[in-house]
């Protein structure tokens, strides 16, 4: 087997926990100049201007820490590095518990609107951009991903070498995961049951849905209790489709409340933090494949829905 060539390290340190754009030079280009190659590259992208102004302004970075100018000559298979300018991001106003965090793994309780990893508008207002930058965890990496809607508990690898295998603990279903959720209460509903169904989530759509064919996604649904006409519920995912979960609870006719996307698309303003996702990522079980220690952990976070149900109830679940 080809071993891989190992990456030089960067000269440029994270930025709010942001890793730096790491480019390398084909070694097959007919490029004489970095300014060059970097204007085809991001040729017809909205890239393309703020590159050339973060080399004119020497911002952008060799190997050696030294800047490079449009003019430099093109060294093919070389790296660069630099910092994107990132618009402003509104701040997500809730903290992150530490659960637990030991030289191998952090567990945190994630709160409801911050995504985990940067993807789309969120960058720095994320949970691995923020642990990064608060902890003094650089190479901190998620061992998986939870909606930025719903909140609980979020596995990180802390050393680069424990990635993998935290990650396959994940991959090969080997985390025993429940989720508490509150959603109205049917009493004409027979609970518990599992629901299989096959989900498909088209790229660029929002919502999930359920179609014919094999079932893809299996959730096992328990009612935990009842009052004021709403339901506290357990939720136990076998599979990991994405919004399995909320689709399920919708196709019961029971949909989870603060769903903006079930069983309507809502658009609420980003920073209208009022109606969380009644969705709460409550225990993981499973054994460290690094030091073999049994771990359950559990959150310490609550449902406000289920705290005071007299605000929620009646209300639409959008």
């Amino acid at each position: 087997m080809r071993r891989r060539t190992p990456l030089p390290p960067s000269p440029l340190p994270q930025r709010a926990g942001i890793d730096p754009v790491r480019l390398r030079m084909p070694t097959e280009a007919d490029h004489t100049t970095v300014g060059g190659f970097l204007a085809a590259h991001y040729a017809g992208g909205a890239g393309a201007r703020a590159v050339a102004e973060l080399l004119a302004a020497g911002r952008v970075y060799a190997a050696d820490g030294r800047a490079v100018r449009a003019g430099d000559p093109y060294e093919p298979g070389a790296f660069l590095w630099f910092h994107r300018e990132l618009p402003p991001e509104t701040p997500v106003p809730f903290p992150i518990r530490v659960v637990h965090r030991d030289e191998h793994l952090l567990v945190v309780d994630k709160p409801h609107f911050l995504a985990t990893t940067p993807r789309g508008s969120h960058i720095t207002q994320t949970a691995l951009a923020r642990l990064r930058h608060e902890l003094d965890l650089p190479a901190l990496s998620p061992a998986h991903r939870l909606d930025r809607l719903t909140a609980g508990l979020v596995m990180f690898s802390v050393r680069p070498q424990d990635r993998g295998a935290y990650q396959l603990l994940f991959q090969g279903r080997h985390v025993h995961k429940e989720y508490e959720a509150i959603a109205p209460h049917d009493p004409a509903l027979a609970l518990p049951r599992t629901v299989r169904s096959r989900i498909e989530k088209v790229r660029g759509v929002i919502a999930a849905r359920e179609v014919p064919g094999e079932p893809n996604a299996e959730s096992r649904i328990e009612l935990l209790a009842h009052a004021g006409g709403l339901g506290r519920y357990r939720l136990t995912p076998h599979t990991g489709r994405t919004h399995q979960l909320r689709v399920h609870m919708n196709s019961l006719g029971i949909p989870i409340l603060g769903d903006p996307v079930y069983p309507r698309l809502s658009d609420p303003a980003p920073d209208d933090y009022r109606r969380p996702l009644q969705l709460l990522a409550r225990t993981l079980s499973f054994t460290d494949p690094v030091t073999g220690v049994a771990h359950r952990f559990e959150s310490g976070l609550t449902l406000q829905a289920w705290v005071d149900h007299r605000g929620w109830e009646g209300e639409p679940a959008a």
